[in-house]
């Protein structure tokens, strides 16, 4: 499989209940094949599956790709700080039908650079199906160099990276020392032209579980020639991205789409709702680009 090319939505998990509501999972998978989102990114760290348990990862994952039914890629998110938990849903993901992996870095452990080539190789040599590394280290506390990024990227099954550090030097190095072939996924937002115009392919956008079609149209925009279009885009939403991270994701963005009749539910403890200052930028910023209207 080739990975994908423009917006995946790092998809949010709507509860109910505190339990998955599936109703609703539905319907934003279709909601979401409707309005061009290019792929689905499910039980990523939107998507909350740190507090998942494995049980609820498998069936949701499970759901995921039986919903879809192979009309767009679906690529699940499989990382964890202990390798054989992470092998062992990497390969019931690809059993299920997942086109992909999303593996974060391992967190809390802080390996070294050898430490992670070591887990991801031995990830990549128990399954046939594309992994995509994903750096994030204001979340795990560990950082992966653009030369471990290198070392891992000749591996035939990791092809591509979600780069999240928000340190656009490193992803010039990446994008610097790295095959053609080798796909690199803006992990924020705010970012989405600047890592394109260094050869990016797309996004694994948090945004986009609202502005689908918008998100898909920065970079469809970009890579077909229009530039000026695509930045015209970005800088219009980066008011209500920068909202969206005002507290820990993804709390602002699932208050958002509650706030827009989306029905997310709540987030699972340890996170709460947000503060009511916060949620008045929110709802601020919604208003501004159209969303909503408070007259």
């Amino acid at each position: 499989m080739t990975l994908f090319k423009g917006s995946g939505v790092a998809l949010v998990t709507p509860f109910k209940s505190n339990k998955v509501n599936y109703q609703k999972l539905e319907e934003l998978i279709e909601w979401h094949i409707e309005n061009s989102t290019d792929a689905i990114i499910i039980c990523g760290t939107t998507g909350e599956a740190s507090t998942m348990t494995r049980e609820e990862k498998k069936k949701v994952i499970r759901f995921t790709v039986e919903q879809v039914n192979n009309r767009i890629p679906v690529i699940a998110g499989t990382g964890s700080n202990n390798t054989i938990e992470a092998i062992e849903l990497s390969k019931y993901s690809q059993e299920v039908g997942a086109n992909g992996l999303l593996i974060v870095t391992p967190y809390y452990n802080k390996t070294t650079q050898k430490g992670l080539i070591k887990h991801y190789t031995t990830i990549a040599d128990s399954i046939n199906i594309p992994i995509i590394l994903y750096n994030v280290p204001g979340r795990t506390g560990l950082n992966m160099t653009p030369k471990t990024v290198f070392q891992l990227a000749s591996h035939p099954n990791i092809q591509g990276v979600k780069e999240a550090s928000g340190n656009i030097s490193q992803v010039a190095e990446i994008a610097r020392i790295c095959p053609d072939d080798f796909y690199i996924y803006s992990g924020n937002d705010d970012q989405i032209v600047p890592l394109l115009s260094l050869g990016g392919q797309g996004v694994i956008s948090v945004v986009a579980n609202i502005l689908p079609k918008e998100t898909h149209d920065i970079v469809s925009s970009y890579l077909s020639g229009k530039i000026d279009h695509a930045r015209e885009l970005q800088l219009h939403l980066n008011g209500l991205i920068n909202s969206l991270f005002i507290e820990t994701n993804p709390m602002p963005i699932k208050t958002a789409m509650n706030i827009l009749g989306m029905d997310a539910g709540e987030v699972r403890l340890p996170l709460t709702k947000m503060e009511p200052q916060n949620i008045e930028i929110l709802l601020n910023n919604l208003e501004e680009i159209g969303l909503i209207s408070r007259r």
